[in-house]
């Protein structure tokens, strides 16, 4: 706790852990930063070894901050706060969250049982940030980057609408209707997947 426990360090981790960003990509996932806070954080998280910097080559040429290996291996501590907060009878799986919490979520939430059997890969492009989530052997890996090779893919310009289908279980065409997301490719396949997820009971 002495390491994250600041305001603001676990939520950079978490952005963190499906690869490197730049400054501005984590200023505009975490509203409500500022811009000295974020480089305090920042900081601070190399200097303890969780983070390190690293600049583009040509023609980026920018600098990104990624997670060291040791900083990777938060993700279980992240998960189990993910599941620990959506069973408060406080917690609104509506609010707001950045498109790499969702994917997060999504592998926290993945129920085995359901998903035995279930094998897809979707995409996912939110606001322009693309990931390719393998649904395969009751594991939920994802990437960001190129969906090239998934058997669909979902489009929306923000989490919400996906979480009230995966969440909400509401239908990928109740929401397509509403405008809110666009299914493309196998639609069997990104139905089935949005079926394997659940939010735990909650408890007073």
């Amino acid at each position: 706790m002495e390491l994250v426990g600041e305001r603001w360090s676990m939520l950079i981790v978490r952005e963190l852990m499906l690869g490197g960003r730049r400054f501005s990509d984590l200023r505009a996932s975490l509203p409500g930063i500022s811009a000295k806070v974020l480089t305090e954080r920042l900081t601070g998280l190399e200097e303890a070894g969780v983070l390190t910097r690293r600049k583009l080559p040509p023609p980026a040429a920018t600098q990104v901050y990624e997670l060291t290996e040791w900083g990777y291996l938060a993700e279980p501590a992240i998960q189990e706060l993910g599941r620990w907060a959506a069973r408060s009878r406080e917690h609104n799986p509506q609010l707001p969250l950045s498109p790499v919490s969702l994917m997060l979520s999504m592998r926290t939430m993945l129920v085995a049982e359901a998903a035995e059997g279930v094998e897809a890969k979707v995409g996912f492009d939110i606001g322009g940030e693309t990931f390719l989530a393998h649904l395969h052997d009751q594991q939920l890996p994802v990437r960001r980057g190129e969906l090239d090779g998934a058997d669909a893919v979902i489009r929306a310009s923000a989490p919400l609408p996906i979480l009230r289908v995966i969440y909400g279980k509401q239908t990928l065409e109740a929401i397509e209707a509403e405008g809110g997301l666009k299914v493309e490719g196998d639609r069997e396949a990104a139905r089935r997947f949005c079926s394997v997820f659940s939010l735990p009971d909650k408890v007073d």
